[in-house]
């Protein structure tokens, strides 16, 4: 069986804060990550190193999600990485030609070649271990869950919830 720490993922996105959120709930399932804001600049990572899986905006500067798989697909070693699409514009025009494209002309085939944002972080890390063939473990599950309730309970605590939850996190190390 596959494990999560011996796969790199590419994600490739043009917002800092989504490339950021997506990278640490990646790194909290096991994988290793690498990133890049835009087509561009994931074409020179993948000339560098071939990754093992790629999650893909859609619609990008430079060089677009759409651009840049269809030039994936012409290339005989990359074409054999595993793609999924993580966009915001499925349903709109900036976005849903782009991935009808995709999806008609069988670039990308199958269930689960796309999620829309916000993605659910489970969801989002299942996805990848199907499409990888690894083991989804409960304990996996469990961590990014309680980590994904943790980061939405931080965004509304008040200053001393805060001071409270660290103390007693700190108290666990000892």
């Amino acid at each position: 069986m596959e494990r999560a720490a011996d796969k790199t993922i590419l994600v490739v996105d043009d917002e800092p804060n989504v490339r950021q959120y997506l990278k640490t709930v990646l790194q909290d399932a096991g994988f290793k990550v690498v990133t890049a804001g835009d087509g561009v600049e994931a074409l020179e990572i993948i000339k560098e190193k071939v990754p093992d899986f790629i999650s893909l905006d859609l619609i990008m500067p430079k060089k677009s999600g759409h651009k840049l798989l269809h030039e994936l697909r012409r290339n005989k070693l990359w074409s054999r990485i595993p793609v999924l699409i993580v966009t915001a514009h499925a349903q709109d025009e900036l976005g849903k030609a782009d991935l009808q494209d995709l999806l008609d002309s069988r670039v990308m085939s199958g269930p689960g070649t796309y999620l829309e944002k916000p993605v659910k972080p489970l969801t989002y890390v299942r996805s990848i271990q199907r499409a990888l063939g690894i083991e989804e473990a409960e304990e996996t599950a469990d961590r990014i869950n309680l980590k994904e309730e943790l980061r939405n309970s931080l965004r509304s605590a008040s200053p001393e919830a805060l001071r409270k939850a660290l103390e007693a996190l700190k108290e666990t190390e000892n």
